[in-house]
């Protein structure tokens, strides 16, 4: 399928079943980890989990780094006419290099460190037991997780959606059905959801793999040139994709303390919840931006801009249609939410509905926020998914989480709401600006 000649409509909605497919198996790694636990060991399992999404999001988001930023100028110098494999190449190398450096940091951190970054998470006692339990198996197989993130962006940048969709859909299937084997069946309990999430994103990683071996591939490792200032502009790209689960991580670490200081233990087993539903969300906003990055940035590149205008179109109405979907689901729907992800106290259930329904209120501008710092990655505008980014992450929401508990402790949940609003309001005047300006080949 040729990004620069073919029917955008129909190249938009192939990427994007790819990807929202990829995406959402995905985000079952934790979801479903969670609900096991929860069911298997009630809201302290639950809470625990809480405790170790950060871990996740750090993870996920050094690979979004390396695989967005490396992945957004492999295409764009494909679209240029003077554009060629060896320079496109050199990019994916490096990305590649920069990948497994980070993964070993990271590894060596959770290996040495595991306490201590847990007990910074918000963890603590029999908490703190539970959280180190469940990371066991996942510290041997760690890099796989990034290397797998990495890898799903430039297949998709090398027209393979569909192979990056099959390995996360393959590891997903096994971590489901291992979930409820190792942790009821074999009652290994928290240890046997991590060593389910272990196998299955090892699996993953394997199948994607599997695209070196096709005719296909155009990825190729070369000897990159002047490397330190490729990964700078690979980081520089990609650092607003990065920063949004890195963001992510450090928004749950507040809301623990916070929530810890102000509300309880069931509150914290409630934002639990929140944070996977949270997920799933920023998972529907990853694909409407992973299927739109490939088309724009081949097309920026070759400047046709009325390509770029038809591609955001589709997008738009996605977002549009994922927002109003999450938004009314955690209105009409909360308890139901709290009963797939533990088995419930009646004072959980009592205070549930409010905190979902005021936090799900940011569900409305959310999706749109995500995938507007996809679009202007793709146009190369990263000073711009900088500010978006950074405002949403921890900037605006950080002061707002430390500040409106001070209030009530109640408006704790309405942080995220009036961040998206703020964020939104932005990012559509920064939209219209530099979709006007864009680059139209004669």
């Amino acid at each position: 399928m040729d990004l620069l000649s073919g029917k955008i409509k129909k190249m938009y909605f192939k990427y994007l079943s790819a990807a929202f497919g990829s995406a959402l198996i995905a985000s079952i790694y934790s979801v479903v980890d969670m609900a096991m636990v929860g069911q298997y060991q009630g809201p302290e399992g639950t809470a625990a989990l809480a405790v170790v999404a950060p871990v996740w999001n750090l993870i996920y988001s050094l690979g979004l780094l390396m695989g967005i930023g490396g992945s957004v100028i492999f295409s764009t110098i494909k679209g240029k006419n003077s554009g060629n494999g060896k320079e496109a190449n050199e990019y994916f190398t490096t990305a590649f290099i920069g990948g497994i450096v980070l993964a070993a940091i990271v590894w060596g951190l959770i290996i040495c460190f595991d306490k201590e970054l847990l007990t910074a998470f918000g963890a603590g006692g029999n908490l703190l037991n539970l959280a180190i339990t469940y990371i066991t198996p996942i510290k041997f197989i760690l890099p796989s997780f990034l290397v797998s993130q990495m890898l799903a962006s430039f297949l998709r940048n090398d027209q393979n959606p569909n192979l990056a969709t099959a390995g996360v859909l393959v590891g997903g299937i096994f971590n489901m059905i291992g979930d409820y084997i190792f942790v009821f069946i074999f009652d290994l309990g928290i240890f046997g959801a991590g060593l389910a999430t272990s196998i299955g994103s090892v699996i993953s990683c394997g199948i994607m793999v599997c695209h070196f071996f096709q005719k296909k591939n155009t990825l190729r490792f070369v000897r990159p040139t002047r490397i330190f200032l490729k990964m700078k502009e690979i980081c520089t790209i990609g650092f607003s994709t990065f920063f949004i689960d890195v963001a992510m991580g450090i928004l749950t670490i507040l809301f623990n303390r916070q929530i810890m200081k102000y509300l309880g233990t069931n509150a914290l087993s409630i934002y639990g919840i929140i944070v996977n539903i949270s997920t799933f969300v920023q998972c529907c906003a990853y694909s409407v931006g992973q299927a739109s990055q490939p088309i724009i940035s081949v097309n920026f590149g070759a400047k046709q801009g009325k390509r770029i205008c038809e591609t955001l179109k589709y997008a738009i109405g996605t977002v549009i249609f994922f927002s109003l979907f999450w938004t009314a689901l955690t209105m009409l729907i909360p308890n139901q939410f709290v009963k797939v992800f533990m088995t419930p106290t009646k004072e959980v259930l009592a205070i549930a509905p409010s905190m979902i329904r005021c936090y799900g209120l940011s569900f409305l501008l959310l999706p749109f926020n995500v995938f507007s710092t996809y679009y202007f990655q793709s146009l190369m505008k990263p000073r711009v998914s900088f500010v978006l980014s950074v405002g949403r992450g921890i900037a605006i929401s950080g002061i707002l989480i430390l500040i409106l508990p001070l209030i009530k402790p109640q408006y704790l949940w309405y942080a995220m709401p009036l961040t998206e609003m703020i964020i939104a309001i932005f990012a559509i005047g920064a939209m219209i600006r530099y979709t006007k300006m864009l680059p139209q080949k004669n």
